[in-house]
C-alpha cells in the first residue's frame, strides 16, 4: 500500500520551529515547555474551581502530611497523590475543552468522552483518600 504523500510545503517544516526528532531542541526546548506548563498552570488556576479546590486541597496538605508522614516514603506517597490528583484535574479539563472546541454543541459522543474524563479523575480521587486514610490509620490507629 503506498503511503499518502504530504501536502504541498509540509514534508520536513519543523512545528513551531523545532524539529520532530528525538535529540533535537536541547534546553530551548526544555524552557519552552516549562513556560508552556507555567501557561497551563495559570490557566487552570484562574479560570478551573476544581482545580482551584485541588491546589487548596494540596496546599492544606503539605503542612498536615508533615505529622502523618513518620518517614519519607509516606510522605512521598501522601505527596504524590495529591499530584497524581492534581494532574488528573488539568488531563480532565484539557479533554473537556477540546470536545468543547471540536464540538460546541451537545453530541452524545462528546458527553461520554467528557464522562469517561470524570470517572479518570473519580477513579484518581478515590486513590487518593486511600493513601491519606490509610496513612492516617497506620500513624494513629496501629
Amino acid at each position: 500500500m503506498d503511503a499518502i504523500p504530504p501536502r504541498e510545503g509540509t514534508a520536513s517544516r519543523p512545528v513551531h520551529g523545532q524539529a520532530a526528532l528525538p535529540g533535537k531542541g536541547g534546553l530551548v526546548r526544555i524552557g519552552r515547555a516549562f513556560w508552556n506548563t507555567m501557561g497551563g498552570f495559570r490557566e487552570g488556576l484562574a479560570t478551573e474551581a476544581a482545580i482551584k479546590q485541588e491546589v487548596a486541597l494540596g496546599v492544606l496538605a503539605l503542612p498536615v502530611s508533615i505529622f502523618i508522614a513518620d518517614n519519607l516514603w509516606v510522605w512521598a506517597a501522601l505527596m504524590g497523590s495529591i499530584a497524581l490528583m492534581l494532574a488528573a484535574e488539568f488531563l480532565n479539563t484539557a479533554i473537556e475543552r477540546l470536545c468543547n472546541h471540536v464540538h460546541p454543541e451537545r453530541h452524545e459522543a462528546i458527553k461520554v468522552t467528557k464522562d469517561l474524563a470524570s470517572a479518570g479523575v473519580f477513579c484518581v480521587i478515590a486513590i487518593t483518600a486511600m493513601v491519606w486514610i490509610l496513612a492516617v490509620v497506620d500513624r494513629f490507629f496501629l
